[in-house]
């Protein structure tokens, strides 16, 4: 069921809300969270796609906020609000209400999103593009417990990591971490594999990646040795070289999809590692609601060499990046780091 509203207010959205799901026959409302989508209406279609089908595991109350630019001085004076009320199967799982702001409103986008949040439920802001410096002090940004960016949608990737550390806040994440919980996964099982000291390491994939970057300040920050970044014509991450006293252990995928984990001493073996959609990735964020301690920690941790590099010290095909860690005692693997994890990862450590 879809109800168009024009020129309406927050009120009567809810209004149509009740009326909808009696309508339909649902009055109950059996929802989890809200998800606040901050978009433009060129991203609006695919953000919400991938939210309605996320919707599936977490159900929820998702606003599409689009704000649209007024063309004239004049329309930018005129407030108005427009609105589609989606329920039942125009929905999924949850409902959906797509919120179009047009002059003066834009810039109180707070004021239309605050009532029509669900009462007692967790709420979570999401920008697929064009997110602020600042997420946690931006007025959407302060309604919510869990504030989701993306640095892979930036012109800078690397300048953005950097702003991100800067202004990072229990709750902010960013899907570029979100992107390498399967690799991160991976390498610290093959670790628990092996009893041997991690003396350096590789991380290869394209340039201007932030999960490139952000596995490399992982791993440097959680096996304090080199950590050196190097470039690959991708898809996104490439290969992971670990140089340990007892051989080297790599893990290396060539084409998206299938990886090769290679330990010192045992057969090769292939492992599934296939690229997510952007759906994948949102319920995983959704999963966990508390700050994620593991991605401040290795988004801090880079954060001096990522402004050198962004200065302009960029790298070519085959040359390094400079995303390398003090030379240090080996970090050891503890119960309360796996907590931190989004998935039951162990801390990737040598023994």
């Amino acid at each position: 069921m879809k109800t168009d509203l024009t020129d309406t207010t927050a009120s009567k959205i809810n209004k149509a809300l009740v009326l909808g799901r009696r309508a339909i026959g649902t009055p109950a409302v059996g929802m989890v969270l809200t998800l606040v989508i901050v978009t433009d209406e060129e991203n609006a279609y695919d953000a919400l796609k991938a939210a309605s089908d996320a919707a599936h595991e977490h159900p929820s109350r998702t606003l599409v906020v689009i704000k649209r630019v007024s063309r004239s001085p004049r329309d930018r004076t005129r407030s108005r609000l427009d609105a589609e009320v989606r329920l039942g199967a125009d929905a999924g799982t949850g409902e959906t209400i797509v919120l179009r702001l047009y002059g003066d409103v834009v810039d109180h986008a707070q004021s239309v999103v605050l009532p029509l949040l669900l009462p007692d439920a967790p709420v979570v802001v999401w920008w697929p593009v064009n997110a602020p410096l600042d997420p946690a002090k931006d007025p959407l940004g302060a309604l919510a417990q869990r504030r989701v960016t993306d640095t892979y949608a930036c012109e800078e990737p690397i300048r953005e990591l950097a702003a991100r550390s800067d202004a990072y806040a229990p709750g902010d994440t960013d899907l570029s971490w979100t992107r390498i919980t399967p690799w991160r996964s991976m390498l610290a099982a093959a670790l628990d594999q092996v009893d041997c000291k991690v003396q350096g390491v590789e991380v290869e994939g394209e340039e201007f990646n932030p999960s490139c970057e952000l596995l490399a300040m992982w791993l440097a920050d959680r096996l304090d040795v080199p950590v050196r970044r190097t470039v690959s014509g991708g898809p996104g991450l490439t290969a992971v070289r670990m140089d340990t006293d007892c051989g080297p252990v790599v893990l290396d995928r060539a084409d998206g999809s299938l990886a090769n984990l290679s330990i010192q001493g045992q057969p090769a073996r292939a492992v599934a590692l296939k690229r997510r959609e952007t759906a994948e990735l949102i319920a995983e964020e959704l999963r966990r609601l508390d700050p994620d301690d593991t991605y401040a920690s290795a988004l801090r941790y880079g954060v001096d060499r990522l402004n050198e590099s962004a200065k302009g010290d960029r790298v070519g095909e085959g040359d390094a990046l400079a995303v390398a860690a003090p030379v240090g005692t080996v970090a050891k693997a503890s119960a309360k780091d796996a907590a931190q994890e989004k998935t039951p990862v162990r801390k990737a450590a040598a023994k």
